[in-house]
């Protein structure tokens, strides 16, 4: 069970004496963080729960919180926010007599008192502190998610909500949403305050959905290859209003053509989807997921290697020319296009 589905099972009577919340996905982590809140019925001006900012608490202050009785309640709820001691991040908010003292405490922990401690970021497995946490508390971590359980998840959200989705519709939210956990949350609330009934088709995710920066370079790619430069010029203009810098927009445009090149490369030797994902997966020392190297493929198909090793020069050589300063930005990002479009 993944996180959040655990977090929608709590409340402030089920928490048990030790709760921990962290992980390395930031959008996960951050949702998941207001959701535990809003499930244990946080209120900072209700005197039963005690919220301390561990980045700028001093620990024997927040230490005399967590030893007293409670006044107000039965029971009282202590909040350690942003403890990175127990995670990986390079930060200490306690010293030595601090953290032991937490430890100490972490094993015989008050009856009457709940305690949380939250951080961003991924457990620290080899310190003392973590495994004291993982033996005795309850340890939520929002981890990056399969695919299997991203879909798992999104769909009975989706369900709960009252959204349908035409065939392979649903995938095809997920791969514009990156299959980011925070990202597909966003684009379903769009989602259901643009289509109020019936089943949400492909033109609806293109409707109702904003276009990111990555849908946007692989819109000029297009228009690039098919010659239309006074389009991409008119959309690059667009995008440098929004704020995007080129050396932003080349190194998007980078990663799009590396990857054509990868696929094409791996298809060639005639390996499969599957083992094409496996091979960038290792290639790249993270997950790939199989749907980006399905478009990838069928993308790339028409695009010869020459091309695509003559594009990804281009670029390079373009961004350390800009990086460099040899001359105006626009014009020598204007130039590359111009030679992408012309060897296409």
């Amino acid at each position: 069970m993944i996180a959040m589905e655990t977090i929608e099972k709590l409340s402030r009577e089920k928490l048990p004496k030790i709760t921990v919340l962290a992980g390395e996905d930031l959008g996960q982590y951050s949702q998941a963080k207001e959701k535990f809140l809003k499930q244990i019925g946080f209120d900072s001006s209700d005197l039963t729960y005690s919220y301390f900012d561990m980045s700028e608490t001093d620990y024997q202050d927040a230490e005399l919180d967590l030893e007293s009785m409670p006044f107000f309640a039965d029971e009282k709820v202590v909040i350690f926010d942003h403890f990175a001691d127990m995670t990986t991040a390079k930060k200490s908010y306690l010293d030595e007599k601090a953290l032991k003292r937490l430890e100490n405490y972490l094993q015989s922990p008050v009856e009457t008192t709940r305690l949380v401690l939250m951080a961003s970021g991924k457990l620290d497995g080899k310190r003392r502190l973590v495994k004291l946490l993982k033996r005795d508390a309850l340890v939520l971590e929002a981890n990056s998610l399969k695919d299997t359980e991203l879909r798992t998840y999104f769909q009975k959200q989706a369900h709960q909500e009252g959204l349908t989705f035409d065939k392979g519709v649903f995938e095809e939210l997920l791969v514009k949403s990156s299959f980011d956990f925070s990202d597909i949350q966003k684009n379903l609330a769009f989602l259901k305050e643009y289509k109020t009934e019936g089943n949400i088709s492909s033109q609806d995710i293109t409707e109702a959905i904003p276009k990111s920066l990555q849908d946007n370079i692989f819109d000029m790619t297009q228009l690039l290859l098919r010659g239309q430069i006074q389009d991409v010029r008119e959309l690059v203009h667009d995008l440098r209003l929004q704020g995007e810098d080129e050396i932003k927009l080349i190194a998007v445009m980078l990663g799009q053509f590396r990857t054509y090149l990868q696929v094409k490369l791996l298809s060639a030797q005639g390996k499969s989807e599957q083992q094409i994902v496996s091979s960038l997966s290792d290639y790249l020392s993270r997950k790939v997921n199989l749907f980006q190297v399905r478009y990838a493929i069928r993308d790339s198909r028409h695009l010869s290697v020459v091309f695509l090793k003559t594009t990804i020069k281009t670029l390079v050589e373009t961004d350390y020319q800009i990086k460099t300063g040899t001359l105006d930005k626009d014009y020598l990002l204007d130039l590359a296009l111009l030679k992408i479009a012309s060897n296409s």
